[in-house]
C-alpha cells in the first residue's frame, strides 16, 4: 500500500501555509508566482506531447473513446448523484470539491505504471492518458461552466479568458515549439519534472494561504473529512467495477480492459491543481482538498489491484507488452500526476 512521497510533500505545503500563509505583497507575488507557473506547467505539457504518436495512437479510437466517456461522462454522473448528500454529510464547499475532481481529466504516469505491472496494454494506456489530458483543457472548464456555475468561483467571461490565456495557450505554445525544444525536454526530463512538482507546490501554498487568511478552514470538522473519505471510496469502488465489467461487456480483451480499468477511474491531480487554481480563486484551498485525498487513493487502491493482476491465471498466458511500444511514454507525462 504505498504512500506517495509527493502527497507528504502537498501535505507539508499546506502546514506551511497554515504556519506561514502569504499576506499582503506577498501574497501578490506568490499569486503572480502561481499563475506563472500554472503557464508554465501547461506550456510543458504540450512541449512533452508528441502529435504524430497521438494520431497513431486513434487506430484503437474504441478504447479511447471508452476511457473518455468515463472520465467525462460517467464521473461527472456520479459527481451530480452525489448532491443528495449535501448538506446531510459533505457541507457545500466539500461537495464543490467532490463535483470538480470528477471533471478532470485521468492521469498518464500511474496509469502506465499500473497497466504495465498488471500485464496490460500499454501503448493504450500512454495515449488514453494523453488524450484525456488534451482534451481536460477544454472539456474540464466546460464542464465546470455548466455544473458548476456560481459554485466555480463565478465562472464568468473573465474565468474563460483566464483558461485560455493560462491552459490553451501555453500548452499550443508548446506543441509549436515542440519541434525546436523537444530534444532539450526529453534529455533533460528529470529536472524538468522537478520543476513540475515544485510549481505545483507553489500553487498549493498560494490557494491555502488564501484559504487560511479568509478563514475558510474552519468549515471543515474531522467529521466532515471522514465522510468525504466514505464518499470517495465508495465513487473510486464503482469506477473500478464499472471499467473493468463494462471493458468485458463491450467486447475487450483483458490487456485492454487493465488499461481501461486504470486510465478511467483516475483523476490527474497535475492538471486538476492549476486548473482549480483558476476556476476557484481564493476559495481553491477546499476545492482541491478532495482531489489530493482521491489521488493518494487511488494510488493505494490499484497498486494492490495491478498486483493481483499480474497474478491472475490468465495473466500467465498473456505476453507482457514490449517494451519498445512504452517508449512513447518518455516526456508526455507529468511526473506528478
Amino acid at each position: 500500500m504505498p504512500i506517495d512521497p509527493y502527497i507528504l510533500l502537498l501535505l507539508g505545503t499546506v502546514g506551511l501555509a497554515a504556519l506561514l500563509p502569504a499576506r499582503g505583497m506577498g501574497a501578490d507575488v506568490a499569486s503572480g508566482a502561481s499563475t506563472a507557473a500554472i503557464a508554465f506547467l501547461f506550456f510543458l505539457y504540450g512541449a512533452r506531447l508528441s502529435t504524430r504518436e497521438a494520431v497513431e495512437g486513434l487506430k484503437h479510437w474504441r478504447l479511447h473513446v471508452t476511457v473518455l466517456a468515463c472520465t467525462f461522462v460517467v464521473f461527472p454522473l456520479l459527481g451530480l448523484a452525489a448532491r443528495g448528500l449535501e448538506p446531510v454529510l459533505l457541507t457545500h464547499n466539500l461537495y464543490t470539491g467532490l463535483l470538480f475532481l470528477t471533471l478532470v481529466p485521468s492521469t498518464i504516469q500511474s496509469s502506465i505504471a499500473f497497466t504495465s505491472m498488471a500485464r496490460g496494454n500499454v501503448p493504450a494506456a500512454i495515449c488514453a492518458g494523453s488524450f484525456s489530458s488534451l482534451a481536460g483543457i477544454v472539456v474540464t472548464p466546460l464542464l465546470a461552466a455548466a455544473l458548476l456555475g456560481s459554485s466555480g468561483g463565478g465562472f464568468s467571461a473573465d474565468s474563460l479568458v483566464k483558461i485560455v490565456l493560462q491552459l490553451l495557450v501555453p500548452f499550443l505554445a508548446g506543441q509549436v515549439l515542440r519541434r525546436w525544444i523537444g530534444g532539450f525536454i526529453t534529455r533533460h526530463k528529470k529536472v524538468l519534472g522537478y520543476v513540475d512538482r515544485g510549481s505545483i507546490l507553489l500553487v498549493v501554498y498560494t490557494a491555502f494561504s488564501e484559504g487560511m487568511v479568509q478563514g475558510i478552514w474552519h468549515q471543515v470538522s474531522a467529521v466532515r473529512l471522514a465522510g468525504l473519505l466514505a464518499v470517495e471510496a465508495v465513487l473510486l469502488a464503482v469506477m473500478l467495477t464499472l471499467t473493468w465489467y463494462g471493458g468485458k461487456a463491450l467486447g475487450f480483451h483483458r490487456e485492454d480492459r487493465i488499461a481501461i480499468q486504470f486510465a478511467g477511474s483516475k483523476k490527474s491531480l497535475a492538471s486538476g491543481l492549476p486548473m482549480a487554481s483558476v476556476l476557484f480563486g481564493a476559495h481553491a484551498s477546499l476545492a482541491v482538498l478532495p482531489l489530493m485525498l482521491f489521488h493518494q487513493m487511488q494510488l493505494m487502491v490499484c497498486a494492490v489491484i495491478a498486483k493481483r493482476r499480474a497474478h491472475d491465471p490468465e495473466a500467465a498466458t498473456t505476453p507482457v507488452p514490449p517494451v519498445a511500444a512504452s517508449r512513447i511514454a518518455v516526456g508526455t507525462a507529468p511526473r506528478s500526476d
